[in-house]
């Protein structure tokens, strides 16, 4: 991902510097250059999956393994192809992906499309959650940090950073279900929605499986603020995982460009610090924070996994635990895959964002 340096951004005050004719290629080279090498990405990542997943084995072994007489085992590997060279089953693999086919999982015996389609939503859900929660806790704490730049609310700050991006987010999870849910009882203990919640939302003609989105398109607004209490403690627990880094990042960026000369010239012309601060330093302090999002990207789903377990969130965290505990390695294989294409994709809608804000990225 490309790196970016901070630019000043353009504003009313008169202090800012003439801007330079970028040098860099062409939006549109760009995008394409950016958007051929998903594929070779996507492509690395699922051979690494498919061979990672059959050092153990072939996944019927695995998963029905000392379940099954020798010989009704046998039978299975012989009809699913996995006794014929690992080559021939790469390659049809691949022919399989190519079509949208991701196999059919060995536990419940289900489309592996179907099952990523039917939990990703949540999942989705959960990480869209989870950003805004970033955002909101640290930008402003970011800025704050850096107006407070070596007093105790930058200390405080600077270790509620650290806190909130080395605790674990299973642990923090479980303290907020204990504090939360059980102690005080404000919000619910785990879970998406109340059964009559999903029953109605689940009932719509075409539901998106995002629920909230759902609860705002039909109009009903109590199973709205039923979703959004189920969300709130797993959407805290995931995001503060990056808002630690958003805010460390941003206090940073901001006290770096507060020492570029155009905040010196604004200082000498009597521009308050508050103003500074909020109206020209932050903007370029903001820059990185897109490329960094689409680095936390891959950091959210992961630890998706974690507290979706933690709260019972039925998305694919939630079943990638399961589908592991049965050593169905034919859905995790599925599950793997398309979490890598999620964060190709997003990686490269970043970079474009990021192109787009400051053309000095383009070349």
């Amino acid at each position: 991902m490309t790196t970016l340096i901070d630019a000043p951004p353009s504003d009313a005050d008169g202090i800012l510097p003439s801007k330079k004719k970028s040098s860099g290629g062409g939006l549109g080279q760009y995008i394409l250059v950016r958007f051929l090498l998903i594929f070779p990405t996507i492509f690395i990542l699922v051979t690494m999956v498919f061979f990672l997943m059959r050092i153990t084995g072939d996944p019927i072994t695995s998963a029905l393994g000392g379940r099954l007489p020798p010989d009704q085992l046998q039978e299975r590997i012989h009809a699913a192809g996995y006794d014929r060279p690992i080559l021939v089953q790469y390659l049809e693999y691949l022919g399989q992906l190519i079509t949208g086919n991701f196999g059919t999982t060995l536990s419940d015996n289900r489309k592996v499309s179907e099952m990523l389609t039917t939990y990703g939503a949540a999942t989705l859900e959960l990480s869209i959650n989870a950003v805004l929660v970033a955002l909101v806790v640290g930008i402003p704490l970011g800025m704050i940090a850096a107006h407070r730049r070596d007093k105790a609310p930058d200390a405080v700050l600077r270790i509620f950073a650290i806190l909130c991006y080395s605790t674990p987010v299973f642990f923090s999870g479980l303290l907020f279900k204990l504090t939360f849910a059980v102690w005080l009882g404000w919000l619910p203990v785990a879970g998406r929605a109340t059964t009559s919640t999903e029953l109605s939302l689940t009932g719509l003609g075409a539901p998106s499986g995002i629920y909230w989105l759902d609860a705002l398109r039909s109009g009903n607004m109590a199973a709205l603020g039923d979703v959004v209490g189920h969300a709130v403690l797993p959407a805290v627990a995931l995001g503060l995982l990056t808002a630690g880094i958003f805010l460390r990042l941003v206090r940073t960026n901001v006290i770096g460009t507060l020492g570029k000369d155009y905040i010196e010239a604004g200082r000498s012309r009597g521009v308050s610090e508050f103003r500074l601060v909020t109206k020209h330093a932050y903007k370029p302090a903001l820059i990185p924070i897109i490329t960094v999002m689409g680095l936390q990207i891959a950091v959210l789903l992961g630890g998706a996994v974690l507290t979706e377990t933690t709260f019972e969130w039925k998305g694919l965290g939630f079943q990638l635990a399961s589908y592991l505990t049965a050593r169905d390695f034919v859905a995790v294989q599925g599950i793997v895959v398309l979490l890598a294409i999620i964060v190709a994709f997003t990686n490269f809608i970043v970079d474009i964002a990021a192109a787009l804000i400051d053309p000095r990225v383009r070349y």
